[in-house]
């Protein structure tokens, strides 16, 4: 029986208007990392895979290398290029 863990995917400006929503839940197999999450995402939000090469990931308020692992009950933020001045 293969287990499964449950985060929390959180999407900013531009892209959370994008895919309409900037709060949601994922569903990954046990010991999935950021890599894993974002491949899902990918498939399943076109918008997501069309900014993935710009967006920087966080995982409960630190930026996330890909495989980084993730965990049941963690929070990822999809982080878009952000100008100022």
């Amino acid at each position: 029986m293969s287990s499964c863990m449950h985060i929390t995917v959180l999407c900013f400006a531009e892209l959370a208007e994008a895919i309409q929503t900037s709060r949601f839940e994922l569903e990954l197999p046990d010991g999935a990392d950021v890599e894993a999450a974002m491949s899902i995402l990918c498939t399943r939000y076109p918008p997501v895979r069309s900014r993935r090469a710009t967006l920087a990931i966080a995982v409960n308020e630190c930026f996330a290398d890909p495989g980084h692992p993730l965990h049941n009950g963690d929070t990822m933020a999809l982080v878009g290029p952000v100008s100022g001045g």
